[in-house]
């Protein structure tokens, strides 16, 4: 699935709010916008204990009827996006449905935090190396 972006080859801003996400993690939640229509609602930046957040370097992609086949597969897809993609948005990892994806490695099983959105089934967790913070004008383009 290809994203959509300008004639310049710039994504335009996305479902995910952008304020407190570094640069990787802009480009990563946009294209991820343009990619899949379907996504309605993207989080970002948050307080939370560990750094993903807090630092802007994670998103949540919130997969509609995420209990339902079709919202499996689309949580599928978005994860093999990712993936795919990874080197290019600096991905350092990618939860989803209680399983830690990383490059160059097998996924692995995480233990259960109790309900569906700790457990990641209702989102696929996303995290970037970030990129450093936007300093303005910056163009986001494939």
């Amino acid at each position: 699935m290809a994203a959509r972006a300008t004639p310049d080859g710039a994504l335009p801003q996305g479902v995910a709010p952008e304020k407190g996400l570094q640069r990787n993690t802009i480009l990563l939640a946009r294209a991820i916008s343009a990619a899949f229509p379907e996504i309605s609602d993207i989080g970002g930046y948050r307080q939370d204990a560990l750094k993903w957040h807090p630092n802007g370097l994670a998103i949540d992609v919130m997969i509609p009827n995420y209990s339902s086949a079709e919202g499996k597969a689309l949580g599928d897809r978005v994860l093999a996006f990712a993936m795919q993609h990874a080197s290019r948005y600096g991905l350092d990892h990618a939860i989803w449905r209680q399983t830690m994806y990383t490059q160059g490695s097998s996924p692995r099983g995480m233990d259960s935090r109790g309900g569906d959105t700790a457990n990641h089934f209702d989102h696929v967790h996303i995290a970037t190396e970030g990129g450093g913070y936007p300093t303005g004008g910056e163009t986001y383009a494939l």
